[in-house]
């Protein structure tokens, strides 16, 4: 079975999507990010999600610093300061982190823990 068949090239499928944001949840990195589709040679439409590109990290407001301590997973620390690990992403992208694991590789390394993006700090 093709996954990129019907129907995602089907016009309704593709309301469907305009109308909820995307084929991914409201907490997911990829969330209302358009979807782009590609007519290959046969003729099947392949759709996908467009690239996302990582914020600033200047754009996060900072909660605090964590210093990185042995045997420290991100699931984990999101877990712990954001209450859902699999929000790991949000930690990942305060600290501009294309390989989330390269966060708690090195003992003593600190991360910034913040907001989700462009919702201000305390003043």
């Amino acid at each position: 079975m093709n996954p990129f068949a019907p129907p995602f090239g089907n016009p309704p499928f593709q309301s469907v999507l305009a109308a909820t944001g995307g084929p991914f949840g409201a907490t997911s990195r990829y969330y209302q990010l358009p979807t782009r589709s590609f007519i290959t040679p046969d003729g099947n439409m392949i759709v996908y999600v467009s690239r996302r590109f990582l914020p600033q990290p200047s754009q996060f407001a900072l909660l605090q610093n964590y210093s990185v301590r042995q045997g420290d997973r991100l699931d984990n620390l999101t877990a712990t300061f954001l209450g859902d690990p699999e929000q790991f992403w949000r930690i990942a992208d305060a600290n501009a982190a294309m390989i989330p694991d390269d966060l708690t590789a090195t003992v003593g390394s600190t991360l910034r823990i913040t907001l989700p993006q462009g919702i201000p700090g305390p003043k």
